[in-house]
């Protein structure tokens, strides 16, 4: 939908209807209209195209602006921002390069549904189309990965424009908006009129599920021997986590959260069976294998956690609930398909389930004797690496363990982030931010920053591997000067090492082109602990077991500025278990050459 397309509102009750509009230049109305919607902090970088509207931001007093070294830092700092707290995020850049350098983040947010709000400075709408300096269409490019792009072409529809990304970004589904804004737009004037509501014509999420839909997802529940409550990362966008802990508790199913999900259900809760999937535990993966009805809360059957999809589950009945009406039956059919905000789903799921069990007692003690069986036969764990070096696991563990689940946890991309999922116990929603759609390196420094911006109280952990960390560790200029206190792993096996424990195990060891030379035995460049000095924060380096706690808590009293922490750990090490990609879940391997049995109806 073209900017031009939105209806300028009458004037709203925002003015007296004795005065007239306030006139504002198109840069004033931008600043105006996120003061209104509440945005207390942007990350952004200014440039041609948008420094009309950097005019404006400077004398504001309500928004912090935190000055980013790159663009698509300031995309995933505002990913962090709203992944840890559920509020939009606002990144925004300038034209051209600077608007394509905050493409990965947007199709980040739109694969892991992320509120984001990007602002991008255009042109003149006079040379738009004449391949002007720095001119390039971000609203086509975007179009694929934002849930809406607008051109803003004239001052008097910014109003309305920002009002409704803004409200596209956080309803329903959330993701990612686009607004793009010509320079003329932003230096021009109109009279400022707040629309006293949102019009978008055919976009109404629905939020309501139908009534019978979940009566019949709580008679499947109550009949069924062999129940899991598969959750994703919806229960956590959709703040309906204790909505999820009291059905678990009223119904007594075996609950497994996806890695988008971690945190939204306690790991310390008894049902709580861990993480399904590729590197999911063995208990989570067979029970998803084994059951005979799956309800699917705020979960898309993603490829990670499905294997082969056709050998997904297969005696299982799924109810699928999802706010987004595409997801359901796009992977797997559901059964019974439950379209509706999964919060207020759960509530009613809830109420459902207790009249039917009135009538129908379930009975779960066979299935749990099967579960304990597996959860006894392979718990979770690690064997320490034969060089001697660092257990990439253990300094994991230990940084979950010593800092506690209040803190935030972001990681990078690889084998680091598995082991994150794996080893820290999360007991809150918001806790954990990763990149689990796109797999997006570079993630973690910058989302913890933005983490630690919206929620300053928090210990703020950015858990990276040593070639994550190289893709965007210029954003510790940025934190240090803002004085962003985040701490930083770096599980340094000079290597990219999920890439590296593919090569081992599926093309016959053959390392090509993995290696980093920043680890054990290397010429470490670049040296972790003086590029960390050089940006000043405090460098600490690493290499033995004796060394990790004592490290760990000096970072987490350090509070004046932020900390790298450079682990030297085995290039040896993998995440186990593991199942190998194109085949079913039945083939998961707990550690290598070692498979669970599975009970095959």
């Amino acid at each position: 939908m073209p900017a031009e397309s939105i209806p300028v509102p009458t004037p709203s009750t925002t003015h007296p209807r004795s005065s007239e509009p306030e006139i504002l230049t198109g840069s004033g109305a931008v600043l105006r209209s996120l003061e209104k919607l509440g945005i207390t902090d942007v990350f952004g970088l200014p440039g041609g195209a948008i420094m009309p509207f950097y005019d404006e931001l400077m004398s504001s007093t309500t928004i912090r602006h935190i000055l980013v070294r790159h663009e698509q830092g300031a995309g995933h700092a505002a990913e962090g921002y709203a992944s840890s707290t559920g509020k939009v995020g606002v990144a925004i850049a300038t034209s051209g390069p600077g608007a394509t350098n905050l493409v990965t983040a947007i199709a980040d947010a739109h694969m892991d549904s992320v509120p984001l709000l990007a602002i991008t400075g255009q042109v003149f709408s006079t040379v738009m189309g004449t391949d002007a300096f720095q001119e390039v269409d971000i609203v086509g490019i975007t179009m694929p990965i934002t849930k809406h792009s607008f051109l803003v072409r004239r001052p008097e529809d910014v109003p309305a424009v920002l009002q409704a990304a803004h409200h596209i970004a956080t309803t329903g589904r959330p993701g990612p908006v686009l607004v793009d804004i010509t320079k003329d737009a932003q230096q021009n004037s109109a009279p400022f009129i707040w629309p006293t509501e949102v019009e978008l014509p055919g976009y109404r999420p629905v939020t309501k599920a139908h009534g019978k839909q979940v009566q019949a997802a709580a008679r499947m529940l109550a009949e069924a021997k062999r129940p899991v409550l598969y959750v994703g990362g919806g229960v956590i966008r959709g703040r309906a986590s204790d909505e999820l802990l009291a059905f678990a508790n009223a119904s007594g199913a075996p609950v497994v959260t996806t890695l988008m999900a971690r945190g939204a259900f306690p790991d310390s809760h008894k049902q709580h069976l861990g993480m399904p999937g590729m590197h999911g535990t063995v208990p989570s993966v067979l029970a998803l294998q084994e059951s005979d009805l799956i309800i699917s809360l705020g979960a898309r059957f993603d490829d990670r956690v499905t294997g082969k999809p056709s050998e997904f589950a297969p005696n299982a009945k799924v109810v699928h609930v999802d706010i987004d009406p595409a997801e359901i039956s796009k992977i797997r059919v559901a059964d019974v398909p439950i379209v509706g905000d999964v919060k207020d789903v759960l509530t009613d799921l809830a109420a459902a389930y207790n009249e039917v069990i009135k009538k129908v007692q379930p009975d779960f003690t066979d299935w749990w004797a099967r579960i304990e069986e597996l959860r006894k036969s392979f718990p979770l764990g690690y064997d320490d690496p034969a060089d001697g070096l660092l257990a990439p696991q253990y300094v994991i563990e230990r940084i979950g363990e010593l800092t506690g689940p209040e803190a935030i946890y972001a990681a990078g991309v690889g084998q680091h982030q598995m082991w994150a999922a794996q080893f820290i116990k999360y007991e809150r929603p918001n806790a954990w931010l990763n990149s689990g759609g796109a797999g997006t390196m570079g993630y973690g420094v910058p989302a913890a920053m933005g983490a630690k911006v919206a929620n300053p109280e928090r210990t703020v952990w950015a858990i990276d591997g040593d070639g994550c960390f190289q893709m965007t560790n210029q954003e510790l200029a940025t934190a240090t000067i803002n004085n962003i206190p985040i701490k930083v792993a770096v599980i340094n096996n000079s290597s990219l090492g999920m890439v590296r424990q593919w090569q081992t195990l599926f093309y016959n060891g053959r390392h090509s082109f993995t290696d980093l030379n920043t680890g054990h035995e290397t010429v470490m460049v670049p040296d972790f602990v003086k590029l960390a000095e050089a940006y000043g924060a405090l460098g600490i380096r690493v290499t033995k077991k004796e060394e990790v706690d004592a490290a760990i808590k000096l970072a987490n009293e350090t509070n004046d500025r932020p900390v790298v922490i450079d682990f030297i750990v085995s290039a040896d090490a993998m995440v186990w278990p593991m199942v190998p990609q194109g085949v079913g879940n039945s083939n998961v391997q707990y550690a290598r050459d070692k498979a669970p049995e599975w009970e095959d109806e």
